[in-house]
């Protein structure tokens, strides 16, 4: 069945993966590469964007999409729905600028790099859940992988949708936590670059993503600017305390979202890469999770926009009361 938030996408064969996240665009005939470059470029780019803004993360089947145009189309989403003249592309602090491919790429390899920065041996899976850079002041919106080499076995990542995680609190907890704000940071970024003798990337994207140290504030419930609903916004790779709270409060509540978060199957989708195929994702009201059970070598290339200063409008409403969600 066919998504109702396709827009003009909706002519191109499609169907959701699962109720609550992820939509995907099966046919390799219809490729990103000619959509972006056709008349009407900007109309299917922007339904591209308020779709994924809706549905979590969209995929497309065997894509020949190239460096350069999923970095433009990774920034185009981001203005065409409005995002800050000033947020622009992200430049991961220990990403290598390299000639072939520049400072905004950030290269997902299993040989090493930012994908396995924190895979620590012994610990469960659901540690590695996350929204890609929340410990920036201006975090992302958009991001783009692109997945040219697939392990043999294994190496699928998980989705998990924000909106959902919002909505399956109870009232007395949704109010509780509305208004709250948490710290974010990636010191284990720092100590990679360190390890590695890198210096950490400077000008990441916004005038307010500098510096050595990645630590941000943002609230606990935020608002999404292009959907208007209210998504819970903590992570467990980068969350790491609720401000308005004792530390030990802190530590409590924020282990149950994260349970929250990683055991409720049930808004999540599970996606099994396939050579080239692309994930397009939105930061804001997603999180996800790389499965590290593989030896192969896997190796993608991800583009990840700037969005906006996180917010939340306490007139904002929820996506089950606005879509009349009863299941």
């Amino acid at each position: 069945m066919a998504t109702t938030f396709a827009g003009s996408l909706s002519e191109f064969p499609n169907y959701d993966v699962t109720n609550h996240i992820g939509t995907r665009f099966y046919d390799s005939k219809v490729q990103l590469s000619e959509l972006v470059h056709s008349e009407n470029a900007d109309g299917y780019i922007l339904d591209l964007a308020k779709l994924v803004s809706e549905r979590g993360v969209v995929y497309f089947t065997n894509q020949n999409l190239d460096i350069k145009d999923q970095l433009a189309l990774a920034h185009r989403m981001g203005v065409l729905t409005g995002k800050p003249a000033d947020s622009k592309l992200h430049k991961h602090p220990i990403s290598e600028d390299t000639p072939e491919l520049g400072a905004e790429v950030s290269v997902i390899s299993s040989m090493g790099g930012i994908a396995r920065a924190r895979n620590l041996n012994g610990r469960r899976a659901s540690i590695g859940w996350h929204a890609d850079i929340t410990f920036e002041r201006v975090p992302s919106d958009y991001a783009i992988l692109k997945m040219h080499t697939i392990p043999k076995v294994g190496g699928d990542t998980l989705w998990a949708c924000g909106y959902e995680a919002y909505d399956r609190l109870s009232p007395a907890m949704k109010k509780f936590l509305e208004g709250m704000t948490a710290v974010h940071n990636a010191q284990f970024f720092v100590d990679a670059a360190q390890r590695s003798g890198h210096t950490i990337t400077d000008n990441r994207g916004s005038p307010e993503n500098n510096g050595r140290d990645l630590t941000a504030v943002h609230p606990v419930i935020r608002t999404h600017p292009v959907t208007g609903y209210k998504t819970l916004f903590v992570n467990k790779t980068f969350t790491k305390r609720i401000i308005e709270l004792t530390p030990e409060e802190s530590d409590t509540l924020l282990d149950y979202l994260y349970r929250h978060i990683s055991e409720n199957h049930d808004l999540q989708v599970r996606y099994r890469w396939e050579k080239n195929d692309i994930a397009i994702w939105d930061n804001r009201c997603t999180f996800h999770t790389a499965t590290n059970d593989y030896d192969d070598n896997r190796q993608g290339q991800r583009a990840v926009g700037i969005g906006e200063k996180p917010y939340f409008d306490p007139a904002s409403k929820s996506r089950r009361d606005v879509l009349n969600i009863t299941f």
